[in-house]
C-alpha cells in the first residue's frame, strides 16, 4: 500500500543553488530526491515546505514523499542519510496521514535571521557562514518597537523582492521578536507564509531602525507605501535560517493512529475508562461527563 512520508531536514546552504530542483545547478531537492530513489527504489516526486534561496540555510525543512517501500522510519532514517552528503542531513521519517502536505498543511513558519554585530570581522567559520556581519552598534529596543508594526495581517508589498507576483501580496505575520545574544542579534520571525524575499527585506529594514537611520515608525509608512523602493535593503542570504514549520497534530499520525473522539473534543474510551475509576472521589467530574 501506498504510504505517505513526513521527512524533517537541515541543511547548510552555503553551497546549494536554493532548494528547488533546477537544471545544471546542485539544489537541496535534488540531492534528497537522488539519495530517495536509491532507497525506496522507485520513480518519486518530493514536495516541499517552501522554496529557500540560494545560500539560505534549514535547521527543520519539511518535505514529504508518497512510497509503497514497507521499511519503517528509522531504518530509512539511516539508509537516506547515509547517502547523503555532509551538508545535509535527514532528522526525521515517518509515517504521516495520507491528507498530509508539506506545502498546503502547513499553519507556520519560524525563520531566523543572525546579524553578527560587532566591529571585528566573525572568524570563527561557522558565524562566517550563517551570520551577516554589521559592524554598526544596533539599539534592539528601537528595532523591537519597530517590530511591532509587521505584526498582523496587511499586504507586504513592500518587502517582496522586485517583479514578484502573487495573486494576493498579504501574508500573515504572528510575531517578529528581536534578542541580543552577546554579539549577535536574532530576528525571529513567525507567519502562515511569506512572499519572495520578505523576511531578509524585514531585516533588512529593522536594521535601518536599528542603526538610528529611520524611526521605529517609519515601518508603518513603508508597508502603507506597498513600494519596495521605500524598504530598507534585502540582507544577504547567508543570515537566514528555516527553523521549523508547524502542522496541525492530527496529519502527523497515520490513519491507523487517529482516535476520532479525540479529534472531535470527546473524552476517549480510556479516558472514560479512568473517569469511572475516580467516581468516588470526583462526583463533579463525573457529573459534566454525563451532561
Amino acid at each position: 500500500m501506498a504510504r505517505t512520508l513526513y521527512l524533517l531536514t537541515a541543511y547548510d546552504g552555503t553551497d546549494f543553488h536554493g532548494w528547488q530542483t533546477q537544471p545544471g545547478v546542485r539544489t537541496v531537492q535534488s540531492v534528497i530526491e537522488g539519495a530517495l530513489r536509491r532507497v525506496l527504489r522507485h520513480p518519486i516526486d518530493l514536495l516541499g515546505c517552501g522554496r529557500t534561496d540560494a545560500g539560505v540555510h534549514a535547521a527543520g525543512h519539511v518535505g514529504h514523499v508518497v512510497t509503497t517501500c514497507a521499511l519503517d522510519g528509522d531504518r530509512l532514517k539511516h539508509a537516506i542519510g547515509s547517502r547523503l552528503p555532509e551538508d545535509v542531513a535527514v532528522l526525521s521519517v515517518r509515517e504521516v496521514h495520507p491528507a498530509f502536505d508539506a506545502r498546503r498543511s502547513a499553519v507556520s513558519k519560524l525563520y531566523r535571521y543572525r546579524i553578527h554585530n560587532l566591529e571585528n570581522r566573525p572568524v570563527e567559520h561557522q558565524t562566517q557562514r550563517y551570520a551577516y556581519h554589521f559592524w554598526h552598534p544596533l539599539d534592539v529596543d528601537r528595532m523591537r518597537e519597530a517590530a511591532r508594526h509587521f505584526v498582523g495581517e496587511m499586504d507586504f508589498s513592500a518587502m517582496a523582492a522586485a517583479g514578484c507576483e502573487r495573486a494576493s501580496m498579504v501574508r500573515r505575520v504572528i510575531r517578529c521578536d528581536i534578542e541580543r545574544h552577546l554579539n549577535e542579534v536574532r530576528i525571529d520571525i513567525e507567519g502562515t507564509g511569506f512572499l519572495h524575499k520578505q523576511v531578509r527585506t524585514m531585516a533588512g529594514t529593522l536594521v535601518n531602525v536599528g542603526v538610528g537611520q529611520w524611526t521605529p515608525d517609519r515601518v508603518v509608512e513603508v508597508i502603507e507605501s506597498r513600494d519596495r523602493r521605500q524598504a530598507g535593503p534585502c540582507l544577504p542570504a547567508k543570515g537566514l535560517c528555516l527553523q521549523w514549520v508547524r502542522y496541525p497534530p492530527h496529519l502527523l499520525r497515520p490513519v491507523e493512529d487517529q482516535d476520532p473522539a479525540r479529534e472531535a473534543g470527546w473524552p476517549t474510551s480510556s479516558e472514560v475508562g479512568d473517569t469511572k475509576m475516580r467516581r468516588v472521589c470526583c462526583a463533579d467530574h463525573l457529573r459534566l461527563l454525563h451532561r
